[in-house]
């Protein structure tokens, strides 16, 4: 039986968190056997913000080994640069010419990170939307999986398949397949060590608002010595007004492995004296493997090489098919 395809990526800027870890990657390693996966690092993406053009090489070839540092395995994964495939930025175009300029401007995270940037905000960060859109669509998911705050863009990603279909298709013959979500209820949305109303994340400029999955032993125990808690004894989850201590419990929840019924009846009588050398341990057992395996990786440049390679071709094989046929659609010349 054929296995259903996902797709899914993260940007390269920067070493990746928790977050990353507890609400992707690992995500993906637990379901990799069921599906064929198709993974990358999204540096298309990457330069909708101001970036180092001498690090973002750096950062992608990072994040690759970071997946496969992670548990990512390569009989079930294939993993690729966004930028090595032109399908990707040449159906952005086509999908462009046919999706409402409106559609675009009422996105949240375009509207929060535009407020950040002022006049330096650019074209592109309105757009990557579409640029996703194709990202996904090249490749015919079955299932998309996303956190919470990604499920509008996902839902657009449809909303645009769906006019293209109905455009210049049939129901009989869609063009483009129409993906599902898949969403993880427990770690999707992780927030930061420094306010517990806020996701964690790399644009953060206080480095004491996350871990990264790279951290070292020394670094974890002082992020989390030095984490936002609140004055009350006794540790619970689900108190609104506690926005800190549900998240530090989830973490621990979700890095241990256990239960939120075990870990709630372990720490309801804690005192964050107690709780955090707690979480402090738990959060090394769970990344020190992954950081032994990273350096590993990265002193074999020609194995990460020959990764990156094979599923340049792979991935290029299906997402040169899927824009051949939405050329054809859309009344292209085919090439002689």
């Amino acid at each position: 039986m054929t296995k259903q395809r996902i797709l899914s990526g993260i940007q390269p800027t920067g070493d990746l968190h928790l977050g990353n870890y507890l609400g992707a990657i690992r995500n993906w390693v637990e379901i990799q056997e069921q599906y064929d996966s198709y993974l990358f690092m999204a540096d298309l993406h990457a330069i909708t913000v101001p970036h180092d053009p001498k690090a973002l090489a750096d950062n992608t070839r990072n994040v690759a080994a970071t997946y496969l540092a992670c548990g990512i395995k390569l009989e079930h994964a294939t993993i690729f640069v966004q930028s090595h495939i032109p399908a990707h930025a040449e159906l952005a175009w086509m999908l462009n010419c046919i999706t409402p300029l409106n559609w675009l401007e009422r996105m949240i995270q375009f509207k929060e990170k535009a407020i950040k940037q002022g006049e330096d905000v650019s074209v592109g960060l309105l757009d990557y939307p579409v640029l996703q859109a194709a990202d996904i669509l090249l490749y015919e998911p079955d299932q998309v999986p996303v956190g919470e705050d990604q499920k509008q863009h996902l839902e657009l990603t449809r909303d645009i398949a769906q006019r293209l279909n109905y455009r210049f298709g049939s129901e009989k013959q869609p063009i483009l397949k129409i993906p599902t979500p898949l969403i993880r209820k427990e770690g999707a949305r992780v927030m930061s060590l420094a306010d517990g109303t806020k996701k964690m994340s790399k644009s953060d400029p206080s480095e004491l608002s996350r871990i990264s999955v790279l951290d070292s032993n020394d670094t974890i125990a002082t992020k989390i010595k030095k984490c936002k808690t609140d004055p009350t004894r006794g540790l619970e989850f689900g108190n609104p007004d506690r926005p800190e201590c549900n998240n530090l419990l989830t973490l621990h929840m979700l890095l241990s492995g256990q239960t939120q019924e075990a870990v709630a009846a372990e720490c309801a009588d804690m005192g964050w004296g107690q709780f955090k050398p707690l979480l402090t341990e738990t959060t090394i057992a769970a990344l020190s493997p992954i950081r032994e395996r990273y350096h590993e990786i990265l002193n074999d440049p020609g194995y990460l090489d020959t990764v990156l390679r094979d599923g340049k071709e792979k991935a290029e094989t299906i997402a040169n098919a899927t824009l051949a046929k939405v050329k054809q659609a859309l009344g292209f010349a085919p090439m002689v």
